[in-house]
């Protein structure tokens, strides 16, 4: 079955009193047309982007997205859902079903579109939710076999149909001739001057087509007028994928403090504080602590580490029963090997911290690396940018860097090598030896009693 998904995201959402187009704001870290886009490029291999307001910021958000197969297509004017549709079908192939979302409405899962699209097999469905209060929306007529008969509109509805629940969210999956030939016949005569894509259902209805309904959740068909609005989708955002953690077997200390806006793959046991942000791709294995005010973005982190308070990994791999923080910065190119330690505001950047070595207070290691056993002293510098050029420093095995070092690349520092405290090191440094590189220290005496 050929798929062909048409995202209508030519809104421009006044409401939100921003100058991007509306399905571009952003929750959980992306903007909510990139969140649809990338559910519907997991079950279609087409998708068409109706645009219209802002249509280049629109056009350079798709070209982002560039794993996914998106075309473009413009609607001249804003003059309703059902000519949005009608502008995107020159995109879709004959013998083609077409599913239509919206740029605004990002949270409908992939296992819902699938149901949907499964109950299109004899010719139509769409998607519905069901509401306690479903004052001002559109209600769907159904007949006793179950099937779709028309949308009512609240001002339209009599008493019996004001009482139905369940009501159309706009999304629906349809071949596309019969889409076409729909279409064709949707009229504007209502107070907007609008092509409303609800007029399709009675249409198609009045032609013999059998048009099924599948639910989703209230939460799933959530769209975001205003920024009140978006704040909501935030939370609900935010719950599904806390949810997945629960799935997972992760401990959250308080899900209402905890942003996913990436994806996590997780081992037993592992246990998340509070105010916790994960980006990215995040792969924690068994028994991860991840403490509070933490934020993790593309980080791989192996089995029994800590990753302490206040710290940020950024494109960083940790090894196993390793201890990160608190405060502790690590950028991208940071792997840090087994048993090793890095401590209270420690930065690494494209470094590589070798098994059971430490670096526990106020270092910062750019372009290096540490073999095994290795003590890096509070205030260590490795010097890699000279203004123009990076260079690498190397640190062997079972070696201990004094305190409050500046070790100046590119240099190399052997095994088993000590590097005495305040030393400014360029040159390099054998195996066993000592480093020194200090300047001679002068007592001035009697130097208080002169500067009176």
């Amino acid at each position: 079955m050929n798929i062909h998904t048409i995202i209508l995201a030519a809104g421009e959402g006044s409401r939100m009193n921003s100058n991007r187009a509306k399905s571009l704001q952003q929750i959980g870290g992306t903007s909510m047309l990139e969140k649809i886009c990338n559910t519907a490029g997991k079950i279609t291999k087409n998708i068409t982007l109706v645009v219209g307001y802002d249509k280049e910021s629109i056009i350079d958000e798709a070209k982002k997205l560039s794993h996914l197969n998106i075309t473009t297509s413009l609607q001249p004017r804003p003059i309703g859902t059902g000519d949005a549709v009608k502008c995107g079908l020159d995109k879709v192939s004959d013998n083609s079903k077409v599913l239509v979302l919206y740029g605004d409405v990002p949270l409908i899962k992939e296992d819902t579109l699938n149901d949907l699209i499964s109950a299109s097999t004899e010719g139509a469905s769409i998607l519905t939710t069901v509401l306690e209060n479903p004052f001002g929306y559109g209600r769907v007529k159904k007949n006793k076999d179950g099937h779709a008969l028309s949308i009512v509109e609240e001002k339209d509805a009599s008493e019996s149909e004001r009482e139905i629940k369940q009501v159309f969210t706009g999304v629906l999956c349809v071949d596309k001739d019969l889409l076409a030939e729909g279409l064709s016949e949707i009229k504007n005569e209502n107070a907007a001057n609008e092509f409303y894509l609800t007029d399709l259902v009675s249409i198609m209805n009045l032609k013999g087509v059998k048009i099924n309904t599948c639910d989703a959740s209230n939460e799933e068909v959530q769209g975001a007028n205003n920024k009140k609005e978006l704040e909501r989708l935030e939370t609900i955002y935010r719950s599904m994928k806390t949810e997945e953690l629960f799935d997972l077997g992760i401990t959250v200390i308080d899900a209402s403090r905890l942003d996913v806006r990436g994806t996590v793959e997780a081992g037993k046991d592992c246990t998340i504080d509070v105010n916790v942000i994960l980006e990215g791709e995040v792969v924690l294995g068994n028994n991860v602590y991840i403490g509070p005010n933490t934020i993790l973005k593309d980080v791989h982190i192996g089995d029994g580490s800590r990753v302490e308070a206040f710290s940020h990994l950024v494109s960083a791999k940790v090894g196993e029963k390793c201890v990160i923080g608190p405060y502790a910065r690590l950028r991208e190119g940071s792997d840090i090997k087994n048993l090793a330690k890095v401590g209270n505001f420690v930065e690494t950047k494209n470094t590589t911290l070798g098994e059971g070595s430490k670096a526990n207070h106020f270092t910062y290691l750019g372009d290096t690396n540490v073999g095994t056993k290795t003590n890096i002293g509070a205030g260590t510098i490795t010097c890699n940018y000279d203004g123009t050029n990076k260079h690498k420093t190397i640190i062997g095995d079972n070696s201990f860097i004094g305190s409050n070092s500046s070790l100046v690349a590119p240099v190399e520092i052997g095994n088993s090598s000590t590097i005495a405290a305040g030393s400014v090191i360029t040159k390099n440094v054998p195996e066993d030896a000592l480093g020194v590189g200090r300047s001679k220290q002068t007592n001035k005496d009697n130097w208080s009693k002169k500067k009176d």
